[in-house]
C-alpha cells in the first residue's frame, strides 16, 4: 500500500471507532465553549443594559442640549497711557519751582542753614536739627542737570507728602566739583524748596546724615497719615 509514510493507518475497525469518537468528543468540547462565551457575552449585554436603565432612572429623562454659537467675549485692551497728563504734570511742576527766586530773605543765617514756615514755633528748627523727626526716606540729585534736578525734587516731595511721610532727606552734594567750587545745585535745592507748599522747614544734615552736602526736610502731614493717626508730632 502506497501514501504518505506520516499518516496513521487505520489497521482494524476498532481504531477507526476509537478516532471517530475522539473527533466527535473535539466537536463537543467546542460546541460547549462556544456556548459557554455566548452565556458571558449575553450575560455582559444584560447588565450593561441594567446600569443604563438604572442611570436613566436616577438622572430622570434626558433632552439633548441645543446647539448654539460659542461666545465670544471682546479682549480687554490694556488701558492707555494718559502720555500727555503726564506732560502736562511734569510742566506745571517745572513751572512751579522758579530758579529766579530769592530765597536769602527766608532762611536764618546760623551755624547750620535753616527755613521755617511762617507760624511755627521757634523750636522746630531746632528739632528737626537733633533729629526728633526720623528720616524715612532720601533723594540723591548728585550729577543730575538742573532741569532733572528740579523736576526729580519736585516729584519727591510729592510722592512722599502723598504716601504721609514726615521727614526725608535731600542730597544735593558740597559743590566741590563745581566751577569755582561753588554748591550751584544747594542754593537752588533750597529755593525750589522753600516754594514747595508741602514743606514746612528744613535743616542742613548733621555730619552723619550728610552734613554741608545735604538737607533734612519736614514735611506737611499727609491727608493718609492723618486718617491713619500716626503723627508723632503736631
Amino acid at each position: 500500500m502506497s501514501g504518505d509514510p506520516h499518516k496513521t493507518r487505520i489497521t482494524s475497525l476498532k481504531e477507526l471507532k476509537q478516532l471517530a469518537a475522539e473527533a466527535a468528543a473535539r466537536t463537543a468540547r467546542a460546541a460547549a465553549l462556544q456556548a459557554a462565551a455566548e452565556v458571558v457575552r449575553r450575560e455582559a449585554e444584560r447588565q450593561a443594559s441594567a446600569a443604563n436603565r438604572l442611570f436613566e432612572q436616577a438622572i430622570g429623562k434626558v433632552v439633548p442640549l441645543r446647539s448654539s454659537p460659542r461666545a465670544e467675549h471682546p479682549k480687554q485692551l490694556p488701558e492707555p497711557i494718559a502720555a500727555q497728563r503726564e506732560l502736562d504734570e511734569q510742566a506745571v511742576l517745572r513751572e512751579a519751582l522758579s530758579d529766579g527766586f530769592d530765597v536769602s530773605s527766608l532762611l536764618d543765617t546760623d551755624e547750620a542753614l535753616s527755613f521755617c514756615r511762617t507760624g511755627l514755633g521757634p523750636d522746630v528748627a531746632r528739632r528737626l536739627r537733633r533729629g526728633d523727626w526720623s528720616i524715612q526716606r532720601q533723594l540723591d540729585l548728585h550729577g543730575l542737570r538742573r532741569d532733572d534736578a528740579r523736576d526729580r525734587l519736585s516729584e519727591f516731595i510729592r510722592a512722599s507728602h502723598k504716601a504721609g511721610l514726615r521727614c526725608v532727606r535731600v542730597v544735593h552734594g558740597k559743590g566741590l566739583g563745581s566751577p569755582g567750587k561753588t554748591p550751584v545745585l544747594k542754593a537752588r535745592v533750597q529755593s525750589w524748596l522753600v516754594q514747595k507748599d508741602e514743606v514746612l522747614a528744613f535743616v542742613q544734615a548733621r555730619p552723619a546724615d550728610g552734613g554741608a552736602g545735604a538737607l533734612v526736610v519736614l514735611l506737611k502731614p499727609g491727608a493718609a497719615r492723618q486718617a491713619r493717626g500716626l503723627l508723632r508730632h503736631d
